[in-house]
């Protein structure tokens, strides 16, 4: 096995981990990962709880007593996975305190259905930083329209916000606007902005999956040179997003006010096409001050055959336009993958959570004791 996963660590790029279940909790596994391959943070979402709390045994004990002072399922579920979220922050909290905040990170989601609810999503996410009661603890807000305001108002809360489901270069530069506001929110209210710390989760595999698809349909050669490229073309103009963004004036002032950027996190780094290496959306993402999550089978391919060789971003930006222009000349219109892959993506995690919602109600009436 190489040490991969340590030189891209020395890159500049902070591991995560893209699963959280109790049992990768209780087993010490989690703590091995963080141990042993470099892990320095979680991120969670509806579906990854669904597939936890459906599969064994492990929720059953805290199931039963839920089910014995009859909450809601909606109460049952928060108290599962804020538990959850807590216990894995508590396991980071070495991590944390070691990076000073920046690392040693839990994120934990808004309830997917509120993403096109601005208040109630600031509402959801105050509620969940009290339960969670963890300063490692970021809030995942979706970036849809209504979400925007809502990392503005809840960054200037001084809560730490992981923004999710970034797909398109216009949306990520609007993201980046809301935390600058927040962040100007929270410097007027007197806050402490060096505990205040945010990431931006731009996803890459499934824009190659929705783009790769439509060339597919193409079938021309032409259109098959461009297949698996504009994934990483996207992410790679998103990174000059973020250097421009947290160069200019408006950051400069928030910077002497010790102030943290927010950094570019890859999302879906998980490779969906067998044709690709599996080490692709890893290998080639490579700069510093950047976080990739990874699927734990995405992490072991990493850390045995990834190919760490410097900064793999540096210098892309004119090639990866090109690679962008190259799909819409095609016929495929960029503006409409990136809509659409957001409205898909909400509806999925919407659907994973009402999947929870009946796995859990299920679980409860299992679980309930006999009256009398």
């Amino acid at each position: 096995m190489t040490d991969a996963l340590k030189r891209l660590s020395e890159e500049g790029v902070a591991i995560w981990l893209d699963d959280l279940s109790r049992k990768r909790i209780t087993s010490g596994n989690l703590a091995e990962l963080i141990d042993q391959q470099h892990v320095v943070g979680v991120t969670t979402n509806p579906s990854i709880f669904q597939k936890a709390i459906s599969e064994g045994d492990g929720y059953d004990q805290q199931l039963a007593d839920l089910a014995a002072r009859k909450v809601t399922v909606e109460e049952a579920i928060r108290m599962i996975t804020t538990a959850d979220v807590r216990d894995a922050a508590d396991i980071l909290r070495p991590v944390f305190d070691a990076t000073g905040g920046q690392d040693g990170r839990v994120s934990i989601e808004v309830d997917p259905r509120l993403a096109h609810n601005t208040k109630a999503t600031v509402a959801e996410a105050k509620q969940l930083a009290w339960l969670v009661d963890r300063p490692n603890t970021l809030i995942k807000i979706p970036a849809t329209k209504a979400g925007l305001p809502a990392i503005t108002e809840v960054i200037g809360k001084g809560i730490s916000v992981n923004v999710t489901l970034i797909f398109s270069l216009e949306r990520y530069r609007e993201v980046m606007d809301a935390y600058l506001a927040g962040l100007e929110k929270a410097k007027a209210a007197g806050l402490d902005l060096s505990k205040i710390h945010s990431v931006a989760s731009f996803f890459v595999s499934r824009v190659d999956t929705e783009i790769d698809k439509r060339i597919d349909a193409l079938g021309s050669d032409e259109a098959k040179a461009a297949r698996g490229k504009a994934g990483l073309a996207n992410a790679r103009l998103a990174y000059e997003a973020f250097e421009e963004v947290f160069s200019g004036d408006r950051w400069a002032a928030l910077d002497k006010a010790q102030a943290n950027k927010q950094r570019p996190l890859w999302a879906s780094t998980g490779v969906k096409d067998k044709a690709y290496k599996d080490t692709l959306y890893v290998d080639d993402l490579v700069a510093p001050g950047t976080v990739n999550t990874m699927p734990e089978a995405t992490l072991e391919a990493a850390a045995d055959h990834g190919q760490i060789s410097g900064n793999t971003i540096a210098g892309t930006y004119a090639t990866s336009r090109q690679e962008i222009e190259a799909v819409e000349k095609l016929g495929i219109s960029y503006d409409e993958v990136v809509q659409l892959l957001e409205d898909e993506g909400v509806e999925k995690f919407e659907g994973a959570w009402t999947d929870l919602l009946k796995s859990t109600e299920a679980e409860l009436k299992r679980l309930a004791p006999s009256e009398g």
